[in-house]
């Protein structure tokens, strides 16, 4: 079983935490972005995935294909918090997994919405996270994951809240919900639909489903008693065609709407550049701009739904995925840079709780796609152009999206490295050889200076970033294809060998750019101190004086943002006023 980390979230609280007196709206939550094959660039399906939770520890879990006697047994622990669960009958044969990706290039990824509290089981076995890892084990497609889920949750019992996955093959990609049944009522209530091919999704801790086609298996699949159950718990009493997953088990109401459609929104507007075409609900295209939602994702107007797809006017690529998953609402009225709240840098965070009281009223702090408590991320990549030896490709990193790197690891690796080891650090001993504590200097170091810093860690990031997924991985993509080609059938020895150079590559990859980003920690701390801002050369040299080498030329002062100073003006100026 995967190791897990204590990942203790509930976002139900946020749904009550506007409403009901003296509870915090406060939550760890996640989002995915969901990329079909005819949606990207390369012909890709894609799934990103934020594992945001102060409890998380960014680390790549990694467990090789594995034979098993007849009669083997698999223990449970829960992701959350690693309780054991119990125990369930092993499968003959596990494919190999690494982080949310499988040697069969089956991606799956997950966020929580809650929902009713009352359908969590705490007798059952299989928790979310059990079934991801345990389904990634037994499952070679995204058809093949909706079954062992249900066939898991089912047969042993799910203890955990609501839960949305992205499930993606090399063909094709479904969003997936589900909730239990409560107490002595084991197994759970679900509906899936797969993301038309040319679309994208998204989705962030609110159930995304509402009305679903009842009679279109290649499309849409549920649980026989989606509709029936929901009656039974008063949840729903119309016709069965106006039955909606979202509004039955998951209803939506301000805090669902800002703190997590804002960030679907988000993406399908960053995707999307500004617009959102979508299937109308006579079944034709529509195109609308992305601002006739904002009402809705603001939590002002719940009137009218989100699309649940969308189709973006351009082909995606990873690094377009990869940089939604940085997004602070830049540009928006949700800017998190802009209001004073972001201090005289800039700075797009909020620390916890999410909400404050003033005057009496309730505000939120915002809650954007990249935040500070990341665990671990990632985009990872069904390639179904190639064999599944070099198709499946995972871009993972770890801590805040925004100052953090993807590096790339191939699904096929024969080990994974140092730096993402499970075991090297966790949130209570730092480890110096650890790409999430050295992630999480860099992070918490641009946090005094933000909009000098970030900017700065950003371009490291790009230049990585765009060199291995536009150069160095297509080059390797293309001598490991020479190499597959060079016989008729590939043996084992070739697939061995093909493993052994990816493997070599993603290690050797990842540790460099470790060793990166541990020296750029050293550079923003000599670079950006006490405020100051030093000038370097072409080269990276800092610019010394004429007269010593280790005396600054060039330096800057920039101090704080224009509204910063208005702000401190208007709420001290008596005192701080030059007479």
């Amino acid at each position: 079983m995967i190791k897990g980390k204590m990942r203790k979230f509930y976002f139900s609280l946020i749904v009550l935490a506007l409403i009901v007196p003296g509870m915090s709206f406060e939550a760890d939550a996640c989002t995915n972005v969901i990329v079909t094959k005819g949606a990207s660039a390369d012909g890709s399906c894609m799934v990103s995935y934020a594992a945001d939770s102060h409890w998380l520890f960014g680390e790549l879990y990694f467990h090789k294909a594995a034979d098993w006697k007849k009669g083997a047994m698999l223990p449970i622990y829960e992701w959350d918090t690693q309780r054991y669960l119990g125990e369930i009958p092993q499968v003959r044969h596990t494919f190999q997994t690494v982080g949310n990706i499988n040697e069969r290039q089956l991606i799956i990824g997950e966020t929580t919405f809650g929902g009713r509290p009352e359908l969590a089981d705490s007798t059952g076995v299989m928790d979310y996270g059990s079934l991801i890892y345990v389904t990634l084990q037994r499952a070679s497609t995204a058809r093949e994951a909706i079954e062992t889920i249900v066939s898991l949750a089912n047969g042993y019992g799910y203890p955990s809240s609501g839960e949305t996955f992205s499930i993606a093959d090399k063909e094709e990609a479904w969003i997936m919900e589900l909730i239990g049944k409560g107490p002595g009522n084991k197994g759970i209530v679900w509906v899936a639909r797969r993301i038309p091919d040319g679309y994208v999704c998204a989705h962030a801790n609110q159930s995304r489903i509402t009305n679903f086609p009842l009679d279109d298996p290649h499309n849409c699949l549920y649980a026989p008693d989606v509709i029936s159950f929901a009656r039974e718990k008063g949840y729903f009493n119309g016709p069965d065609e106006e039955f909606s997953f979202r509004d039955a088990y998951n209803p939506l109401d301000f805090s669902g709407a800002r703190g997590c459609e804002a960030r679907t929104w988000s993406a399908f507007n960053i995707l999307g550049d500004g617009i959102f075409t979508y299937v109308g609900p006579e079944g034709g295209e529509l195109s609308r701009p992305a601002s006739d939602w904002l009402d809705f994702a603001m939590g002002s107007n719940l009137d009218g739904e989100m699309p649940l797809f969308v189709k973006p006017e351009r082909k995606i690529t990873v690094k377009d995925v990869a940089d939604v998953m940085r997004d602070h609402y830049e540009g928006t009225p949700m800017d998190m840079t802009r209001d004073i709240g972001a201090g005289g840098n800039a700075l797009p965070y909020r620390w916890r709780p999410m909400d404050f009281e003033s005057g009496g009223k309730k505000y939120v702090n915002e809650r954007a796609i990249a935040t500070q408590q990341t665990g671990f991320w990632f985009v990872a990549q069904a390639r179904g152009a190639y064999p599944d030896v070099i198709g499946g490709l995972l871009w993972f990193g770890c801590d805040d999206a925004a100052t953090s790197y993807l590096s790339p690891i191939y699904a096929s690796t024969k080990r994974v490295p140092e730096c993402f080891r499970v075991g090297n650090g966790d949130l209570l001993h730092y480890s110096p050889t650890s790409a999430f504590w050295i992630c999480n200097r860099v992070a918490n170091s641009c946090y005094k200076m933000y909009d000098h810093m970030a900017s700065y860690v950003r371009r490291e990031a790009d230049a990585f970033e765009n060199g291995q997924m536009f150069t160095y991985v297509p080059e390797l993509d293309k001598k490991m294809m020479e190499i597959w080609s060079s016989r008729k059938k590939p043996g084992r020895c070739l697939l061995n060998r093909i493993r052994r150079k990816l493997t070599r590559y993603s290690i050797d990859t990842a540790q460099r750019q470790f060793s990166t980003w541990f020296a750029l920690e050293q550079t923003l701390l000599v670079k950006f101190i006490d405020g100051n801002v030093k000038a370097q050369d072409e080269n990276g040299e800092f610019i010394h004086s004429t007269y010593s080498p280790g005396i600054p030329d060039g330096l800057e002062q920039p101090g704080y943002t224009g509204h910063w100073k208005d702000v401190v003006a208007a709420d001290h100026g008596d005192v701080l006023e030059v007479k």
